[in-house]
């Protein structure tokens, strides 16, 4: 529905290998919403990984005048790294490590399911403040837009893709406003489309180099926004 080259990733040429690209999320949010217009008037569902990733999303499913909910999965901390993944929990229970970086931090068994303990609890805090039991949307026949502020190692995307590829929706769609170019190729073998604005070829590559005002989402942000949106569009 909306048109694509070749691979299937849609870019914004003009932004490759740019920093500081976008404003804040909300403005990365409303240019990824362009990209999609094709999509109005369709049966479809926006999902945010939280919590960076809400803001970007709640702009689009405004755009499109669709539902906005939560696809909630966690990256599993590097020990000493918290800013760092060696793979991701999707909210299932399914697990996706990161092999060749776990055998590169010398991680053993025993400090693997630590990390894998730890991101099961808050997996399940998150659960139950953000969906209060709420069940996950139906997405039987329905185009899934899964959004997240950034694509780093990809890890938490793969997870949250596998999980909704289970509930067979009739397409999925990976929106992000900037991402890594292999982990755009990676997460590409999953999702047959995968928009991201602002590609960057070359590392280091942080997510936060995208935005001029960058700053972690607090829960209370979250919360806010979900209200927000339910109330305008109940």
């Amino acid at each position: 529905m909306v048109e694509y080259n070749r691979q299937g990733i849609i870019e914004e040429a003009s932004f490759r290998d740019r920093s500081y690209i976008f404003t804040d999320r909300n403005a990365a949010g409303r240019l990824l919403a362009q990209k999609l217009k094709n999509y109005q008037d369709t049966n479809g569902v926006v999902l945010a990984i939280p919590a960076g990733g809400v803001p970007v999303a709640a702009q689009i499913a405004r755009f499109l005048e669709m539902p906005l909910d939560l696809v909630i999965v966690r990256k599993i901390q590097i020990p000493w790294n918290t800013e760092a993944g060696l793979g991701a929990l999707a909210p299932d229970g399914q697990i996706f490590l990161n092999e060749p970086l776990v055998r590169t931090l010398h991680l053993d068994e025993a400090q693997v399911q630590a990390q894998l303990a730890l991101t099961r609890k808050n997996l399940e805090q998150r659960e139950a403040r953000f969906r209060g039991g709420r069940p996950f949307p139906d997405l039987t026949g329905k185009i899934a837009l899964v959004v997240d502020d950034g694509l780093a190692s990809g890890y938490t995307m793969l997870a949250a893709l596998k999980f909704i590829e289970q509930r067979q929706p009739a397409e999925i769609i990976v929106a992000v406003p900037t991402g890594l170019l292999e982990t755009v190729e990676f997460i590409h073998q999953t999702a047959p489309i995968v928009i991201c604005l602002n590609i960057r070829t070359r590392r280091p590559f942080a997510v936060a180099a995208a935005y001029r005002e960058w700053y972690d989402v607090p829960d209370d942000e979250v919360m806010k926004i979900l209200a927000e949106y339910q109330h305008i569009h109940s």
